[in-house]
């Protein structure tokens, strides 16, 4: 929790009107078990643990939950030389990678960004300047065999895509999860 304030504290302005206390408060409920979502911290702490940086990006009212995002400055270390998902790794005749972007995410109990929400992101700050992430890709592209992918390079953020089964050490993914 330690690491979560002095983010939270530190990057004030990707919470604007947020309060350290009622965060606080609310995940203090949930370990205590007052409100559902323990798995979920689990989660938080897997997004950590792979160097995600979490934090707080939004507060989602209908839910009542807190929405945290990778805001690491490059993809997170812990995620990185995957492809897109299971099925792309499986269809590597050689040199697979140990696992995919997708998996791992499913394992986190985290989701990979979307298009619009890593958009979002980059308007919270600078991020993926020597790295890319993967992104939720669309069925129509999956099935054509591509994934996308995003990153910011000369001060503009791109989407692009590669075939799913693709890796690279540079390319890994974040992830959203709603708390």
């Amino acid at each position: 929790m330690q690491n979560l304030r002095a983010r939270f504290q530190k990057f004030a302005s990707r919470h604007n009107g947020m309060d350290w206390s009622d965060l606080q408060l609310h995940l203090e409920a949930i370990y205590r078990g007052e409100r559902s979502g323990l798995k979920k911290l689990h989660s938080l702490l897997e997004m950590e643990r792979t160097g995600g940086e979490p934090d707080v990006v939004g507060f989602d009212s209908q839910l009542d939950a807190y929405i945290f995002m990778d805001c690491s400055p490059e993809s997170p270390k812990g995620r990185r030389s995957l492809c897109y998902d299971q099925a792309a790794k499986e269809s590597r005749k050689e040199h697979k990678p140990a696992d995919s972007a997708l998996e791992m995410a499913w394992r986190m109990g985290i989701t990979l960004l979307n298009e619009s929400e890593y958009y979002a992101l980059q308007q919270l700050g600078t991020f993926d300047i020597k790295s890319s992430s993967w992104i939720l890709t669309p069925h129509d592209i999956r099935e054509l065999g591509g994934a996308l992918f995003c990153m910011r390079r000369f001060g503009r953020v791109f989407t692009d895509a590669n075939g799913a089964q693709s890796y690279f050490g540079d390319r890994g993914f974040r992830g959203v999860l709603k708390i």
